[in-house]
């Protein structure tokens, strides 16, 4: 579990876990991190990725520091349901990707008694709220904002920054497209 009181830790219920910021601020890592823990405590642990995501590897959730799981590639959220049955904790990474519907999904997984965890992008490169992860911060009992470290004055970062052309909201790349940036020098790119 997290670094918590003893007293705030639940007991017999599920729960909803958010993890939330830039690009390179770490998320992918600390969920990485919950997951190989509840694995350690000897949990059933079931990983899921959106299918878009093939930046570092098709099968595993990957961190830019290189740190990876195996998981289960899905296009619609609702699959979950046909892999998690016997999880105690679900990680779900970039959860950008998919639908509102991984509201409906992370509460009625949380109501079962399963552990949530989820991560992703909080704000598009525009620096607008990247649904659905502003509803799943509202229903998280549990949300952690990571930072980065802006690439051009080295302040906290987090903004992502888009380095090319595209009025796509999603565009799927790595250090090659996106860096991290704080709110002073983040800008809007110019688009096509």
């Amino acid at each position: 579990m997290m670094d918590r009181a003893p007293h705030l830790i639940p007991k017999n219920i599920g729960w909803i876990e958010v993890i939330a910021g830039c690009m390179f601020s770490g998320k992918t890592e600390e969920l990485i991190r919950r997951l190989r823990r509840a694995k350690i405590a000897k949990q059933k642990v079931q990983i899921f990725k959106p299918r878009i995501d093939n930046r570092y590897s098709i099968s595993d959730i990957v961190s830019h520091s290189e740190q990876s799981l195996p998981s289960i590639l899905i296009d619609d959220i609702n699959e979950i349901f046909l892999y998690a049955k016997d999880a105690e904790v679900i990680g779900i990474d970039e959860a950008q990707f998919f639908s509102i519907d991984v509201v409906d999904v992370c509460n009625k997984l949380a109501s079962q008694g399963k552990r949530i965890i989820v991560a992703g992008l909080d704000q598009d490169y525009r620096g607008v709220p990247f649904e659905p992860m502003p509803q799943l911060l509202a229903i998280a009992e549990y949300i952690t904002k990571t930072l980065a470290i802006c690439v051009v004055c080295g302040n906290p970062a987090d903004k992502t920054q888009r380095k090319t052309a595209s009025s796509e909201r999603v565009v799927v790349g790595a250090s090659d497209i996106y860096e991290a940036r704080c709110r002073k020098c983040h800008y809007i790119p110019k688009e096509d």
